[in-house]
């Protein structure tokens, strides 16, 4: 069971007096730093990360710098150390933010950096040289020496020679500009020649990120997870919340037209989102928990999944979303919330 999460407006004494009638309801957090020891391996890289990834694709674009660091702040004070972005996120401003942050709060050493790269405008696709200009661009902006987890980008190249692409991020390795190597938007059958290209000596890919949620079911549950789960790879989703439609604050068409995602949340105001809405509303009663945490234990409880990356709007959100790591659903109730989604 894992061992944290924060109160959700419930006095202490209360939840624990849940918990004894529910055993798999969250801990609540008394203060900040509690969940600093709660850890799990990112697979094979030999790096432990936080089992809730902080994704910061709204940083520079719908959420500006001071309430950007307020949810970084927010995030590290219940034991948080994992924070994904990406070189394309809001043109690098999002990149440009997180090493603000990182500088100013002194916290470059307790933090775990993920970067995608191979979107940005100036420097896209995994060719050799893109590549190089990518990674360098991207450190510039963080303004760290020293990339943890980098994740290729597929979405924009999928022509360009993979060896090549691993030759280059041997050099990269080398150079001690980058740690573990992940990647977004592989298909099987690239990872497989990826294996085979790592048993030859090149850099292996260990982590992947694929958008993965209870309503976005596919592509992942199909020969992706089949192959994350034979080369053993640390599965980190995207998506987690599905643009914020499974924390259960979009349940009509004019509450989903708000914003920029208003398109996207109206496609599943379907029968089958609403029937993944109530099944999640169930386990939520259940548990005294935000939907938003069910949504996240969820994806806790399936297998090859390591962590989550969950973006957020505002700091109170991040309270909801770290109870998710605190949260064991029953097998009946991963079951139920699966069926709901067939």
């Amino acid at each position: 069971m894992r061992l944290f999460s924060v109160g959700a407006g419930a006095s202490a004494e209360r939840a624990q007096s849940d918990s004894a009638e529910h055993p798999s309801a969250p801990i609540p957090i008394v203060g900040p730093g509690v969940g600093e020891s709660i850890r799990v391996p990112l697979g094979e890289t030999g790096i432990d990360t936080f089992p809730l990834m902080l994704g910061a694709a709204e940083f520079g674009w719908n959420v500006d710098l001071e309430t950007s660091h307020g949810i970084l702040d927010r995030y590290v004070e219940f034991g948080g150390n994992a924070i994904h972005t990406a070189d394309g996120f809001s043109g690098g401003r999002s990149e440009h933010i997180i090493g603000q942050w990182l500088r100013s709060r002194g916290q470059r050493d307790r933090s775990l950096l993920s970067v995608r790269i191979g979107a940005h405008a100036d420097n896209p696709g995994l060719g050799s040289v893109n590549l190089v200009r990518a990674v360098e661009g991207s450190l510039t902006r963080l303004g760290v020496e020293r990339i943890d987890v980098l994740y290729l980008d597929a979405t924009l190249d999928r022509t360009t020679n993979l060896e090549d692409t691993l030759a280059t991020v041997e050099w990269l390795v080398d150079a001690g500009k980058i740690g573990a190597l992940g990647a977004f938007g592989f298909a099987p059958e690239r990872l497989v020649e990826a294996r085979i290209l790592a048993s030859a000596g090149y850099p292996r890919i260990e982590v992947i990120d694929s958008p993965y949620n209870l309503i976005r079911r596919q592509p992942f549950e199909g020969d992706l997870r089949l192959v994350a789960g034979a080369q053993n790879l640390a599965v980190t989703p995207s998506h987690a919340l599905e643009h914020g439609f499974l924390s259960g604050r979009h349940r009509s068409k004019a509450l989903a037209s708000r914003g920029v995602r208003g398109e996207q949340l109206r496609g599943h105001l379907n029968r089958r989102g609403t029937k993944i809405l109530r099944a999640l509303d169930q386990v939520a009663t259940e548990l005294d928990v935000p939907v938003a945490a069910v949504s996240i234990a969820w994806l806790l409880a399936q297998r090859t999944i390591a962590a989550p990356i969950v973006n957020t709007f505002a700091t109170d959100h991040v309270d909801e979303l770290m109870q998710g790591a605190g949260v064991t659903l029953s097998r009946a109730q991963v079951a139920e919330l699966t069926r709901a989604g067939n």
